[in-house]
């Protein structure tokens, strides 16, 4: 397969994009010196914006990109720069894509208000303008990725995860934000039902497989990729599809050993973890459910005509699942 450029998949929306980056600094900014500077270093940390990337390639598949695309648009990518703020602070991160954290620089209290003003400045975007099937769909997300959080903090205390609540997790937390993306993209340019929950799917499947494809980059990585930490989610207690698969099949004894050393905690049973993975299959297993979910993601797409916009849909499909290559989100 050939290398799969970001920038190749921008194309059919590239000037929309570049409209979007205006329009969203420009909503992005407070009178408040303090607030703003805050804002304005967020704002430098240059992500690849693949959510709205996501919300106006949906809508221009549906549709046309308008004013309601670029506030869309932004909701999402408020609601994820807020979750990202807040969860430096948890996880008292130093760093973010390189640079220093938030949390890092104006410290913990700061950093919870900036997260909470971005929060609400999405809100007030949504009422402002009427978009309340805009603000119904994120608020369900928000709702979503707190119960997929809660739901995995809570899990990793009795480290009995199995495949269903796995997929629970992954689908609340990560998948729904995606999800919602394509989704609210579409309602961005279409009354047409069938259109929408077509590319809602889309997003919810092209989530599932991100993420299970981010759990297996966790085990055979590089020893780290913008900060991630081979092994952080073992570190942190995390039973991933590639060791909820090698645990299931493996013995009673060696099952236990496993479990043991996983709630140690202890950084030297690291690779021996990683390597029972491997070992007992873990790794392939998850990779065909990540394909197969993959095949979901593009076979929703099967009711649109060719495009540019579809075209980038099914290749941003391939840019996941084979992101070790090239990137990470």
């Amino acid at each position: 397969m050939n290398k799969i450029d970001l920038t190749d998949l921008q194309n059919p929306i590239k000037n929309e994009l570049s409209d979007f980056n205006s329009f969203f600094k420009n909503e992005l900014s407070s009178d408040k010196k303090l607030l703003d500077y805050a804002l304005r270093f967020i704002l430098s940390q240059k992500g690849k914006k693949i959510r709205p990337m996501l919300v106006l390639l949906s809508a221009k598949l549906s549709g046309l990109i308008s004013e309601r695309s670029f506030r869309g648009a932004s909701l999402v990518e408020l609601l994820h720069t807020a979750t990202l703020v807040h969860d430096d602070v948890v996880d008292e991160a130093e760093k973010r894509r390189g640079l220093p954290s938030l949390n890092k620089i104006w410290g913990n209290k700061i950093s919870v208000l900036v997260g909470d003003f971005l929060l609400s400045k999405g809100l007030m975007i949504a009422v402002s303008h009427n978009e309340f099937d805009f603000l119904k769909t994120i608020t369900n997300t928000v709702k979503r990725m707190s119960e997929g959080e809660l739901l995995q903090i809570y899990k990793a205390k009795k480290l009995d995860i199995d495949e269903e609540i796995y997929f629970k997790i992954i689908s609340d937390k990560t998948a729904s934000l995606f999800s919602t993306c394509c989704e609210i993209g579409a309602i961005s340019a279409t009354d047409n039902s069938e259109k929408i929950t077509a590319l809602k799917n889309y997003g919810e499947y092209l989530g599932i497989s991100f993420q299970i494809k981010d759990d297996i980059l966790d085990f055979i990585g590089k020893t780290k990729i913008f900060g991630k930490v081979q092994g952080g989610d073992i570190k942190e207690k995390k039973l991933t599809l590639p060791l909820i698969y090698a645990l299931a099949n493996s013995d009673s004894s060696k099952r236990k050993s496993i479990i043991k050393k996983i709630r140690t905690g202890n950084s030297a049973n690291i690779k021996e973890i990683i390597d029972f993975v491997i070992e007992s299959k873990g790794i392939e297993y998850s990779q065909k459910i990540a394909f197969e979910y993959s095949g979901k993601a593009k076979n929703c797409l099967n009711i649109f005509e060719n495009s540019e916009s579809k075209m980038s849909l099914i290749k941003l499909v391939d840019y996941v699942i084979d992101r070790e290559k090239w990137f990470i989100f």
